[in-house]
This record gives C-alpha cells, structure tokens and sequence, in this order.
C-alpha cells in the first residue's frame, strides 16, 4: 500500500503488524482502505481476505473495498541521487545497524519529493529467513528514534520485484550497505554535498 495510503497512517499499521496486534489490524486495514477510497486487485484481495479472516475479522469490510484492474502507477516523484539533501547522520545509523540486523541483505535509501521538502523512504532487502514485519517495525522504531515522524520503510524479499511504488523507488536508491561486498565507500561530508552510493539492482 505505499504511496496509495498516507505515511503517517502506513507506519501505524506496520508498527501494529509488527507487534502482532492483529486484532486492531483485521478492521484497521480495510477501513482505512474505504476511507481513503483505495482500490486493491483481485490478487491482493485475496491476499487482503486471507490476512484479515485468520486475524478473525469480517470478510464483508474486505468485500466492500474497492476494485482496480491493475496496481496503479505511483503519483509520487522520487528525486535522483545526485539532485538529492544527500548523506546524513541518519543514513549512516541505517549502515551501522544494517550488518549485524538478522535478515538484511542490503539497504537503499531515496528522497520522495513532497510538499515541505524531501521525504526519505528507506528500502531493506531481506532474505527468506527475515521476518519482515518485526523488520519494518524495528527500522520505523530507529528513525523515530531519529527524529522522523512519520518513517517511511519498505522491506522487500529477495524473489520480490514489489509494486509499481517500489520500482520507482528502487530506481532512484543510494545503497548505505549491501552484504554481497560489506559496505559501501564512506561519503564525503562536505555539507550537503555528498558522494552518492553505488546504484545496483534489486533482486
């Protein structure tokens, strides 16, 4: 659901989802989706049906969500590397934190343009022995920790090529730290002005 609910509403949901709070989860999820008017593919109507009936909640919110065909292209902008605010303390708490978090096998960040200035949207990348919920809540806990209100993180599978928002993301990524080579050059600190990371593939 990145980039189709707001972020301050997303986090909360995933923090919830990763402390196993399930109950609120199974009407939180697909009344926040009537709400906001966002419609889900049949496969992630079923996905949605499966979640939310194991949780024990009513299959008719999940009906009443909204169809779309296709998931949609995202409305966000991402900004290139280089255009970018560029490394800050927080990016290099995320590449401290990264090499000894179970699970992680990289981790990206990219700058989505906004109306008050640049968001950062953090992107990890996960092996198969991951949780990814408590993942996603322990990154969101850490930059809360630093300040960001509304945290905005994207953990991904390895075999996962993500949606639409994701790719877009992926795209304009600086890798902080990767495990395939340990970690990436330091940057140089002059200002904003930054050296950027190297920009790899995902998957």
């Amino acid at each position: 659901m990145a980039g189709r609910l707001p972020d301050r509403l997303l986090w909360r949901l995933r923090d919830w989802l990763s402390c196993g709070a399930h109950v609120a989860l199974r009407t939180a999820l697909p009344r926040a989706l009537l709400r906001h008017r966002v419609g889900v593919t049949e496969d992630e109507r079923a996905r949605l049906r499966a979640a939310v009936l194991a949780w024990g909640g009513p299959a008719r919110l999940v009906d009443a969500v909204l169809h779309v065909d296709a998931a949609p292209e995202p409305a966000a902008t991402f900004v290139e590397p280089a255009a970018g605010p560029g490394w800050d303390d927080t990016d290099l708490v995320l590449r401290a934190l990264a090499p000894v978090t179970a699970g992680v096998t990289a981790i990206r960040r990219a700058w989505r343009s906004g109306s008050h200035g640049p968001v950062r949207i953090v992107l990890v990348a996960a092996d198969g022995t991951a949780d990814r919920a408590a993942l996603a809540g322990a990154v969101q806990r850490a930059l809360r920790a630093r300040g960001e209100a509304d945290p905005c993180v994207e953990v991904l599978g390895a075999s996962s090529a993500g949606a639409p928002y994701h790719r877009a993301a992926l795209a304009a990524s600086e890798v902080l730290w990767r495990s395939s080579e340990g970690r990436v050059p330091s940057p140089t600190r002059a200002g904003l002005g930054a050296q950027a990371g190297e920009l790899v593939g995902h998957g």
